[in-house]
Order: C-alpha cells, then sequence, then structure tokens
C-alpha cells in the first residue's frame, strides 16, 4: 500500500517525466526525419538519393569528362552539364535496373570477359584497343592492358572499372532492347491496314473558308468559353517550375583612378624591366602572362612595335602602350636569321610514362635511348634507311602511312627541341632529340630562305578594379535594393538612377547561366525560396565581377498552371476556336449544298483526285486530320457537315473512293511497322514510359 501511496504521491511528476520522454522520442525522431531529407538529393522510385552517393558519382564522372576532353579543369556551365547528366544516369539506373531485375536480365562474369577477350569483342573494346598503325583490332593490347593494370595509377584502375559497369549496362539495355523488340508481333489485320492508309484513293471536292480570314471582332469569348477550352487541352500545358526575373547588373570595371595607378606603376617598372638579367623570372613577378620566348618574323608582332624591333638593339625597352585594358612594354631579347620553314623525316622512340605514349609500349626511358641511338648510327652511315626504319621502329602512328616524312612546317610549329634541332641540322644532315613525347631520330631533308627573326618579351599589366571601385559599385548596388522594396519601387528607381534592366524568363531550378554570367546559383536558389514573394526585390548578390539585384515578377508551379496563369497564351486558341464555329454556323445556312455554300460566302470549290488518309496536307491547306478523317468516312456521293479543323473550316462531298490492289503477304509493310517500333525502342522510348510513371523527387536546388 505504501508504494501505491508514493505512486499517487508522485504521479504529476511521472506523467511530466513520460512526456518529456515520450516528446524527445517524437522530436527526436521527426528531427531524424527531418536531418534525412536534408541530406537527399532526391528521391527515383522510392530510393533515395544522398547527397555522399550523389556527389561519389558525380566527382566520377567529373574526371571521366577531363580526361575525354584532355583538360585539368572545366568551367562552371560544363560542371553543371555534368550535374545533371550525373542525375539523369541515376535515375535511369534505377528504373532500368528495376526492369532487369524483374526480367531476370544480367551479365555474368564469363559474359563480360567475352566481351572483353572473347572472339566478338564488344565494339567499345574493338575501337579503344585499335592499332593506329595499322587500324586493326590487336586483342593482345587488350591483355596486356589488364596484365599492367595493377601498376597503373588507382585513377586508371577506377577507370577501367567504370568503363567495364558500362560495358554491363550497355549489353543489359541492349538485351532488354532486344526483348521488347523479338516480343513485337504485326497481325495482317493492321499490315493490311497500314497498306491501305497509304494506298486507297479518294476524290474530294470541298469548300474551305481559312479561320484567318475572318476579324476577331466578329466573335465574342466568354470565360466560359476560356474555362471549356481549358478542361479539355489542360495536359497539354504541364510546365516544370519556372520564375521570370527582372534585375539590374551592377558591372565592375577599372575606374579612371585605377587606370592613371597601373600607368605609374608600368612607368616606375620600365627601368627595372631594361636592367633584369633574368627576363623570365622577371616576367614571372611582374607580368600578367609569361615570357614566350618563339621566335618570330615580321608582322607577326603587335602593330605599336612590330616595325620598330626589327631596327633596335638587343635589350631595347619600348614605350608603353594600353590596348584591351592593358599596358605593355616590349624588350628584344634577340635576332637570328632563321628559315621560314623546314622539312624533316623523323622515327620516334617513345617509352612507358612519356606523353600520349601508346598505352601497350612497355620498354624504359633508358631503353628507348639506347634504341634511338642505334638507329641513329645506323641512319648516320646511311640517311635513305629512314624511311624502311621509321615504317618498322616509330611509335609515330602516322609513320605507317607516310614513312615518317613530315613534310614542310613553319619554324615554331613543332615543339621546341624537335624544332631547335632541325634549325641546327644541315639538309641531309641526321641528328636525335629529347621531347615529352620521347626521343625522335631526325632527317632534315629541306629548309627555305632565312628571314630575320626575333625573340620578344612583352610584359603585360592589365589594369584591374580596385578595392576602392569594387565598394563603391557594391554601394550603388546596395543603395537600389535597400531603398526599394517593391517592384514598383524598383522600376522606378531604375528609371531615376538611368540604370538598365534586364529580364530572364522561364529561369528554371537547374538554370546555370544567366547572361552570360555562370556563378548565378545563389540568385536561383533565392528566387524559388517558399519565402520570396512576386514583387520583393532582393539583396545584391556577387557575379564575381559584378553585382545583380534582381526581382521575380512572375511564379510558375510544376504541373498544370492554373487557368488564369496561362489565359493570355489561350486567346489565339480560343478566338480561333469561335472563329471556327462562327463559319459552322454561316455555312450550315446553305446546307450541305456545296454549290450553295459557294455561291453565297465567295468560296472556291476545290478538288483533290488522290487524297490518301496518311497525307500530311489537305489540299493545300496542311496536315488537316479532321478534314483528311472525314473524307473516308463519307458514304460516295454524300457531304459532311462543316468540319472545324487546325486551319479552316471545310464541307466535304466525296466522289469516289479507289480501294488499293490487295497483296498477297503485306511483308513490305510488317517490316515498316516492326522497324519502326525497333527504331522508338532503340530511342529509349520504354525507358521514357517507364520514366513518366515513376514517382521523381527532385531536390538539388537545396543543394547546388
Amino acid at each position: 500500500m505504501a508504494a501505491i501511496g508514493n505512486i499517487r504521491k508522485h504521479s504529476t511528476m511521472l506523467v511530466i517525466v513520460i512526456g518529456v520522454a515520450m516528446a524527445a522520442f517524437i522530436l527526436g525522431d521527426f528531427a531524424k526525419q527531418r536531418n534525412k531529407r536534408d541530406v537527399n538529393v532526391g528521391v527515383i522510385d522510392g530510393q533515395e538519393i544522398t547527397i555522399m552517393d550523389f556527389n561519389k558519382k558525380f566527382e566520377t564522372n567529373l574526371e571521366n569528362t577531363k580526361r575525354q576532353k584532355k583538360v585539368t579543369s572545366l568551367s562552371s556551365d560544363e560542371q553543371a552539364s555534368v550535374r545533371n547528366q550525373t542525375w539523369n544516369q541515376m535515375i535511369k539506373d534505377i528504373i532500368m535496373g528495376e526492369e532487369y531485375s524483374q526480367l531476370g536480365i544480367n551479365v555474368t562474369a564469363d559474359e563480360l570477359f567475352d566481351m572483353i577477350q572473347g572472339p566478338n569483342p564488344h565494339p567499345l573494346i574493338v575501337q579503344s584497343f585499335t592499332d593506329p598503325n595499322t587500324g586493326t583490332f590487336d586483342r593482345s593490347r587488350v591483355i596486356q592492358y589488364l596484365k599492367n593494370l595493377d601498376s597503373y595509377p588507382p585513377e586508371a584502375k577506377q577507370q577501367w572499372l567504370e568503363f567495364e559497369k558500362y560495358l554491363k549496362q550497355d549489353r543489359m539495355q541492349s538485351k532488354f532492347n532486344a526483348l521488347i523488340s523479338k516480343g513485337y508481333y504485326v497481325p495482317k489485320a493492321l499490315a493490311v491496314k497500314a497498306y491501305k492508309d497509304d494506298n486507297d484513293r479518294a476524290s474530294v471536292s470541298f469548300v474551305a473558308n481559312k479561320i484567318v480570314n475572318i476579324p476577331d471582332s466578329m466573335v465574342t469569348v466568354t470565360d466560359d468559353d476560356y474555362l471549356a477550352y481549358y478542361d479539355a487541352n489542360k495536359e497539354k500545358f504541364k510546365q516544370d517550375a519556372s520564375r521570370d526575373l527582372d534585375f539590374v547588373i551592377f558591372k565592375v570595371t577599372p575606374s579612371p583612378k585605377d587606370i592613371d595607378k597601373a600607368k605609374k606603376e608600368i612607368k616606375a617598372i620600365k627601368k627595372d624591366f631594361e636592367e633584369s638579367d633574368d627576363v623570365t623570372r622577371f616576367m614571372k613577378v611582374n607580368s600578367d602572362t609569361p615570357y614566350d620566348s618563339s621566335w618570330v618574323g615580321k608582322g607577326k608582332l603587335p602593330v605599336e612595335v612590330d616595325s620598330l624591333l626589327f631596327t633596335k638593339d638587343l635589350g631595347y625597352v619600348s614605350d608603353f602602350w594600353f590596348t584591351d585594358n592593358t599596358y605593355h612594354l616590349a624588350r628584344l631579347m634577340d635576332v637570328a636569321m632563321r628559315p621560314d620553314s623546314m622539312k624533316a623525316s623523323h622515327i620516334l622512340i617513345s617509352y612507358k610514362g612519356a606523353y600520349r605514349a601508346n598505352p601497350a609500349i612497355s620498354r624504359t626511358k633508358e631503353e628507348a635511348e639506347k634504341l634511338a641511338d642505334s638507329l641513329l648510327n645506323v641512319i648516320k652511315k646511311k640517311p635513305s634507311k629512314i624511311e624502311t626504319l621509321s615504317t618498322k621502329y616509330s611509335d609515330d602512328p602516322s609513320a605507317k602511312t607516310n614513312n615518317g616524312d613530315l613534310g614542310w612546317f613553319a619554324d615554331g610549329a613543332m615543339v621546341p627541341a624537335f624544332n631547335q634541332a632541325c634549325v641546327d641540322t644541315k639538309t641531309g644532315k641526321v641528328t636525335l632529340a629529347e621531347t615529352p613525347f620521347g626521343f625522335h631520330v631526325i632527317k632534315v631533308t629541306g629548309k627555305k630562305d632565312k628571314v630575320k627573326k626575333v625573340k620578344v618579351a612583352v610584359l603585360t599589366m592589365e589594369v584591374v578594379p580596385s578595392n576602392e571601385t569594387y565598394q563603391n559599385v557594391f554601394a550603388d548596388a546596395s543603395k537600389l535594393a535597400s531603398e526599394n522594396k517593391t517592384l514598383e519601387q524598383f522600376n522606378k528607381a531604375v528609371k531615376e538612377m538611368h540604370l538598365n534592366k534586364l529580364s530572364q524568363p522561364k529561369v528554371n531550378e537547374m538554370t546555370n547561366n544567366i547572361r552570360g554570367y555562370d556563378n548565378v546559383r545563389p540568385i536561383v536558389k533565392w528566387a524559388f525560396n517558399d519565402n520570396t514573394e512576386i514583387g520583393v526585390v532582393s539583396d545584391v548578390f556577387d557575379l564575381g565581377d559584378a553585382y545583380m539585384v534582381a526581382v521575380v515578377t512572375e511564379k510558375r508551379n510544376k504541373g498544370i498552371p492554373a487557368l488564369n496563369e496561362i489565359k493570355n497564351m489561350l486567346t489565339r486558341a480560343v478566338l480561333n476556336q469561335k472563329k471556327g464555329k462562327y463559319i459552322a454556323e454561316k455555312m450550315k445556312n446553305y446546307g450541305n449544298d456545296l454549290n450553295q455554300i459557294s455561291k453565297n460566302m465567295n468560296l472556291p470549290i476545290e478538288q483533290d483526285n488522290a487524297l490518301v488518309f496518311s497525307a500530311r496536307s489537305f489540299g493545300s491547306y496542311g496536315r488537316e486530320q479532321k478534314a483528311i478523317g472525314t473524307s473516308f468516312g463519307l458514304n460516295k456521293g454524300a457531304t459532311s457537315k462543316p468540319i472545324v479543323d487546325r486551319v479552316g473550316v471545310y464541307v466535304i462531298k466525296l466522289n469516289s473512293l479507289t480501294a488499293s490492289n490487295a497483296e498477297k503477304s503485306y511483308q513490305q509493310e510488317v517490316k515498316k511497322l516492326e522497324k519502326d517500333f525497333v527504331n522508338s525502342v532503340n530511342n529509349n522510348l520504354p525507358f521514357r514510359a517507364a520514366e513518366k510513371a515513376t514517382d521523381i523527387t527532385d531536390n538539388r536546388i537545396k543543394f547546388f
């Protein structure tokens, strides 16, 4: 009893404790759910895509794209494109993966091995391991590559695994397409209909009145007319979420003060430039562009110094000049008489790790140098041997077709070491040069007349806006944003401040570029934020070399828009519908007599004596499908009621219908229908249908 009393005594506290515990449990679970949503880029067919999973796939695709383009970085636009491709790829992988699983479609390890090393390799394997010298597929190169795979960098191994994954996906897609295509059967009745649609011919007489001929003022459009048209056609107007923006861009450009400061700096640096003993280092420290040691002839330098430098002594530094928002100084570094162009043959001996070396090459750099020295000694004794030896030994893919002959090339066209070796070697002589590609045994076979050339160090100093200039421009942008909170105020201020207002319609959630600016994601995210209302002016957005102040002028949500959102878009269609009915009513007054309609409405009676059901045009009126269908639905000698179509209103009389000669098999039609179906399958029609039926939630705008 004492225990019960104690429970009663503390019952209030017990209820509070239990209540707090339950609240903590519920709130904790709610927080977990909310955090779970916060880390999901999206949900595809019930499968959550976390930001970590998405970014992992994105980074892989990013690296693959850089390798394919042979670049070390991608622009913001290119990265956005890869990000969209990654999302679309994940949608397809999940949807089609489920389809493959349900159908039992997979690729076994033995099948994958056969695709890579078997007698009938995958086309991409053939393409990737075709000998560039012979143009034929070399299976040994595949085997050699796989044997050496463990010695390659980790990124190369990862690239191969991704390649294997793609081969499996491609094979499963092929199996799926084949399964769908082979399951398609064309009944004879369908083939007969297709044949008759193309070959049965109707002879019709008709009167037509184009809708455009009736002035809009002849009809009155009511709200009920709009509603009726909207209800009948609203599925056509499904849309993605979008926003319309008005905005002002405040560009940050150098002020007169910035330009004057740069001018003083270029003046001050001229003497140091003249006296520098290490121009290359001086340029690295003081120039916006590095020293280019190329030899150039007259006519190849900036016009400000082109003629001048060919008459000056070494070390001469020009006066500064100003072009393209940049100050320049030029110093004459060297003068020489050099051949304008040269001709040479070569043998390239590459090695593992050399630039653009064939993956099948396994020789070391030392081995390559030794082989090149041996070839050099042989060719020095008999220079004509370079052609046959090039065909046999050169790692230059073109050697098999040109015997190593490079033809004529301009001075400076080749990599520096190769080019200088040709300059320094007499015609008919042989030399050896090392470049990033490997070792070259070179025979110089021709040189054209020498011309005067110079080496010039052009120091550049771009005039950039100062911090003060950035602050001044930001202050102008802030003034517009802070003092004007509504669209009306925004427009008034734009006019008073003599600013240039721009517009960008239908900005979508993944827009990555507005008017050439590619760092606009914060603006897009602001525009789609639930708290951003129409007509509210934004804060200042930083675009890097500009600032933007924006206002949302229109919102469109995903799905079917409300009637009031698209009413203006419907006006022409509703007007045409009303005018079509107006014409039809006028025609009805004269019965079904073409002559009476023609006479009273001043319309010619027209003929089409070879109309087919599959026709792309009804007379000269375009693809009027209702008119064509009606023609083939009439009895011989019968006249239709007025038919309101897309372009005009028609009353049609069927004069005769000539049936086509029956075939025995209709195989041509069967093959055509089957081909059309296979093409639709190969064009991803099944996937697009599955995607349309799949529940997909896209939250990317919360992250990117």
